[in-house]
């Protein structure tokens, strides 16, 4: 059941929403007391999402919506208010990756992830603003990540940009935004474990991961989650434009877990 708590009386809007890290936030917020609307273009998961948490009696609904287009995220916005008439918390979460070399990377591949995780954010931003603005009052957490913006993976450069220039974004609208009543703020996760990356890690790269991450494991959802919310919460009133990484301590380490051996 929701704790009628920090988030009680809030309206959420979570986009990437139907598993994974986009997930444990939309789920981390409703058990908290937020009506929060769950976002994904995949709607068969969405469905069985939302399902599952109003079955444990939290306050949710499902849109279906593609960030990337200006129409559908409008529609979104629309939808939105007219189910509870404000919105608290908004949180550009959704993204997609993919591997290719720059020599091999086709104009399409670049396309499809910029307009996804650097435009889909921008959009999302764009159609709650003038409610917020409205009210005076607003929280904006964006998913951006430790890749691109500490680190970066071989053939994954389309990805880094997105996730650096969300940290752009942030600041510029937080500057924008800046005593008017609304934050805006980003997370910055390192490896998390979701159903997604799951297949990714066979044993040994996960082993290996594990290992050079100081605390030992990967990050679950609601652990990205938790910082969200934190950033969510009028307790984080005074604090904007900022990105908090949340990697276990992966970005500290200058060389591989044991060396050098001094």
């Amino acid at each position: 059941m929701a704790d009628q708590g920090e988030f009680a009386g809030q309206v959420a809007v979570v986009t990437g929403a139907a598993r994974g890290i986009g997930f444990g936030i939309a789920s981390t917020l409703a058990r908290r007391g937020a009506s929060t609307v769950l976002v994904d273009v995949d709607r068969a998961v969405l469905e069985a999402s939302v399902d599952g948490l109003a079955g444990a009696g939290l306050t949710v609904k499902g849109v279906v919506a593609d960030v990337s287009s200006l129409a559908s995220v409008k529609t979104l916005a629309t939808e939105t208010l007219a189910w509870k008439g404000r919105i608290d918390i908004v949180c550009p979460n959704a993204a997609v990756f993919g591997s290719a070399s720059i020599v091999d990377m086709t104009e399409a591949e670049w396309d499809r992830l910029l307009s996804i995780n650097l435009k889909g954010a921008f959009l999302t931003l764009q159609a709650f603003m003038p409610a917020m603005l409205e009210r005076a009052y607003g929280r904006v957490v964006i998913t951006s990540s430790v890749t691109g913006t500490r680190t970066a993976i071989p053939n994954m450069i389309h990805y880094a940009t997105t996730k650096a220039g969300l940290l752009g974004m942030v600041r510029a609208a937080a500057l924008e935004t800046a005593g008017r009543g609304i934050t805006v703020n980003a997370v910055a996760p390192g490896h998390v474990m979701t159903e997604g990356a799951a297949s990714l890690y066979d044993p040994e790269f996960l082993a290996a991961t594990e290992n050079h991450i100081p605390m030992g494991r990967l990050a679950t959802s609601d652990e990205i989650a938790d910082a969200v919310a934190f950033f969510a919460s009028r307790r984080a009133g005074y604090i904007t434009g900022q990105s908090l990484v949340v990697d276990g301590g992966l970005t500290l380490r200058e060389y591989p877990a044991g060396y050098p051996r001094v």
